[in-house]
Protein backbone atom coordinates (compact mmCIF):
# COMPACT_ATOMS: atom_id res chain seq x y z
CA UNK A 1 0.00 0.00 0.00
CA UNK A 2 1.10 3.56 -0.70
CA UNK A 3 1.03 6.46 1.70
CA UNK A 4 -0.19 9.95 0.81
CA UNK A 5 -0.37 13.24 2.69
CA UNK A 6 -3.44 15.45 2.40
CA UNK A 7 -2.50 18.84 0.90
CA UNK A 8 -5.99 20.36 0.51
CA UNK A 9 -9.16 20.18 2.57
CA UNK A 10 -11.80 17.81 1.21
CA UNK A 11 -15.30 17.83 2.72
CA UNK A 12 -16.87 14.43 2.22
CA UNK A 13 -19.86 15.05 4.49
CA UNK A 14 -22.91 13.48 2.82
CA UNK A 15 -24.55 10.59 4.65
CA UNK A 16 -26.76 9.47 1.74
CA UNK A 17 -24.20 7.87 -0.58
CA UNK A 18 -24.91 5.32 -3.27
CA UNK A 19 -23.83 1.78 -2.42
CA UNK A 20 -24.39 -1.53 -4.14
CA UNK A 21 -23.36 -5.15 -4.47
CA UNK A 22 -22.58 -7.22 -7.54
CA UNK A 23 -25.33 -7.68 -10.13
CA UNK A 24 -27.59 -4.74 -9.27
CA UNK A 25 -29.19 -2.71 -12.04
CA UNK A 26 -28.72 1.07 -12.00
CA UNK A 27 -29.77 3.94 -14.26
CA UNK A 28 -26.78 5.88 -15.54
CA UNK A 29 -26.12 9.16 -17.32
CA UNK A 30 -23.12 11.23 -18.32
CA UNK A 31 -22.83 14.52 -16.46
CA UNK A 32 -20.10 17.12 -16.64
CA UNK A 33 -17.37 16.42 -14.10
CA UNK A 34 -13.70 17.22 -13.79
CA UNK A 35 -12.90 13.51 -13.37
CA UNK A 36 -12.87 11.18 -16.37
CA UNK A 37 -14.29 7.69 -16.00
CA UNK A 38 -17.29 8.36 -13.73
CA UNK A 39 -21.03 7.98 -14.40
CA UNK A 40 -23.91 9.56 -12.48
CA UNK A 41 -26.06 6.62 -11.34
CA UNK A 42 -29.37 6.07 -9.57
CA UNK A 43 -30.21 2.86 -7.72
CA UNK A 44 -33.63 1.21 -7.32
CA UNK A 45 -34.31 3.25 -4.14
CA UNK A 46 -33.56 6.56 -5.86
CA UNK A 47 -30.17 7.09 -4.22
CA UNK A 48 -27.80 8.83 -6.64
CA UNK A 49 -24.06 9.27 -6.89
CA UNK A 50 -20.91 9.03 -8.94
CA UNK A 51 -19.83 5.49 -9.84
CA UNK A 52 -16.63 4.43 -11.60
CA UNK A 53 -17.51 3.48 -15.17
CA UNK A 54 -15.16 0.49 -14.84
CA UNK A 55 -17.44 -0.93 -12.11
CA UNK A 56 -20.48 -1.39 -14.37
CA UNK A 57 -21.53 -3.07 -17.60
CA UNK A 58 -23.75 -0.84 -19.73
CA UNK A 59 -27.04 -2.38 -20.85
CA UNK A 60 -29.75 -0.99 -23.15
CA UNK A 61 -31.75 2.17 -22.41
CA UNK A 62 -29.37 3.93 -19.97
CA UNK A 63 -29.23 0.96 -17.60
CA UNK A 64 -26.15 -0.79 -16.29
CA UNK A 65 -25.35 -3.84 -14.17
CA UNK A 66 -22.82 -3.61 -11.37
CA UNK A 67 -19.69 -5.75 -11.68
CA UNK A 68 -18.41 -5.33 -8.13
CA UNK A 69 -19.32 -3.95 -4.73
CA UNK A 70 -19.04 -0.20 -4.29
CA UNK A 71 -19.69 2.46 -1.68
CA UNK A 72 -19.34 6.16 -2.48
CA UNK A 73 -18.14 7.21 0.99
CA UNK A 74 -15.94 10.29 0.75
CA UNK A 75 -13.63 11.24 3.58
CA UNK A 76 -13.46 14.66 5.18
CA UNK A 77 -9.73 15.35 5.46
CA UNK A 78 -7.48 18.30 6.26
CA UNK A 79 -3.91 19.17 5.23
CA UNK A 80 -1.27 17.12 6.99
CA UNK A 81 -3.37 13.98 7.48
CA UNK A 82 -1.67 10.77 6.42
CA UNK A 83 -3.59 8.34 4.22
CA UNK A 84 -2.97 4.66 3.64
CA UNK A 85 -3.98 4.29 -0.02
CA UNK A 86 -5.41 0.90 -1.02
CA UNK A 87 -5.99 1.77 -4.71
CA UNK A 88 -6.66 4.59 -7.18
CA UNK A 89 -9.64 4.88 -9.51
CA UNK A 90 -10.12 7.61 -12.11
CA UNK A 91 -8.57 10.45 -10.10
CA UNK A 92 -9.71 9.28 -6.65
CA UNK A 93 -7.97 7.27 -3.92
CA UNK A 94 -9.65 4.63 -1.72
CA UNK A 95 -7.84 5.31 1.54
CA UNK A 96 -7.78 4.80 5.29
CA UNK A 97 -6.91 7.61 7.72
CA UNK A 98 -4.73 7.20 10.81
CA UNK A 99 -7.90 7.13 12.95
CA UNK A 100 -9.38 4.25 10.90
CA UNK A 101 -11.88 6.02 8.62
CA UNK A 102 -12.06 4.55 5.09
CA UNK A 103 -13.36 6.19 1.92
CA UNK A 104 -12.59 8.17 -1.23
CA UNK A 105 -10.36 11.26 -1.43
CA UNK A 106 -9.59 13.15 -4.64
CA UNK A 107 -6.04 12.42 -5.74
CA UNK A 108 -5.65 16.16 -6.43
CA UNK A 109 -6.03 16.81 -2.67
CA UNK A 110 -2.96 14.73 -1.80
CA UNK A 111 0.76 14.40 -2.32
CA UNK A 112 3.13 11.48 -1.88
CA UNK A 113 4.35 10.83 1.66
CA UNK A 114 8.10 10.89 2.12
Amino acid sequence: MDMAIVTQVHDGANPNRIRFGVGEVLRWERRPTEWEGWLWCTDAKGVTGWVPEAYVEKLAAALCRTLREYHATELTVTPGEELDVQFAESGWLWSTTADGRTGWVPESSTGKAS
